[in-house]
């Protein structure tokens, strides 16, 4: 991630949190604007044309949406059209972020959106015909839609349903494991958290759970929401992810080490 995006995705937040907490219909919106957007070559060239000043940027918005947003919605389109980002792909990323986080602060408290979120990817990655009929290029973005609507009303939130109807739209070339990490990482740092993905060859005891997540929320300097994976293929000890952090310390993960070592 290049400065200018850092910059404009720190203002584009700043923003969303001056207004207090958004609504679902704020986070529809939004996946909605990025897309159109995203579909337009000349307007998203015209919205990250550093040569065009920022006025100009939120008057293209007015022009091109006029009344279909809401005043809130064009205003953080415009905050976020109006910074410098690194490329196109970065813009629409940060529009995307802005909607998922809009979509985690219109969730009432009891509503669980990133754990909803990892549930369906683990149901995706077990069952192959599953993922093929969501990842398939040759399969239309209505009738992914219409599959994750079926598979999913009534039992998940309406939030978790508005995040994956959009990523199945604009997936921008991400694999259906990669979209639903994001998000569900998004979705937990606009709460003050992190997500710990930890996999284990064996379910791990509470007591060793416990222990783990006073180690990690030491090591990472903040509370962690854990998502529990069992995978016999791991032989033994546990594998963590944090974000972009891995710490491998499986039984499978050192026999490839060794593997590796006598080879050479």
């Amino acid at each position: 991630m290049g400065s200018a995006t850092r910059e404009a995705l720190a203002a584009s937040r700043a923003e969303l949190s001056s207004m207090g907490s958004a609504d679902l219909a704020t986070a529809d919106e939004l996946f909605s604007a990025g897309r159109i957007i995203g579909g337009s070559a000349q307007l998203i060239s015209m919205l990250t044309d550093t040569a065009t000043g920022a006025a100009d940027k939120q008057s293209i918005l007015a022009a091109v949406f006029g009344t279909n947003l809401s005043p809130v919605t064009l205003r953080l389109l415009g905050t976020a059209v109006s910074h410098r980002w690194s490329d196109s792909e970065d813009l629409l990323a940060g529009i995307e972020e802005l909607g998922l986080r809009a979509a985690a602060d219109s969730a009432p408290a009891t509503v669980n959106i990133d754990a909803e979120l990892f549930a369906f990817g683990t149901a995706v990655s077990s069952n192959s015909e599953l993922e093929l009929a969501v990842s398939s290029k040759l399969g239309t973005p209505e009738s992914k839609v219409a599959l994750v609507e079926a598979l999913l009303a009534k039992k998940v939130s309406a939030q978790t349903l508005a995040i994956v109807r959009h990523l199945m739209q604009q997936p921008r070339g991400r694999r259906i494991g990669e979209l639903l990490r994001t998000a569900a990482s998004i979705v937990a740092d606009q709460s003050g958290l992190a997500v710990a993905i930890i996999t284990s060859a064996t379910p791990i005891r509470a007591v060793q759970l416990e222990r783990l997540q006073k180690g990690l929320a030491v090591k990472f300097g903040r509370a962690l929401k854990f998502n529990l994976v069992v995978d016999p293929a791991l032989i033994g000890g546990l594998r963590v992810q944090v974000g972009d952090t891995v710490i491998d310390d499986s039984v499978a993960s050192k026999i490839k080490d060794l593997r590796l070592q006598l080879a050479g």
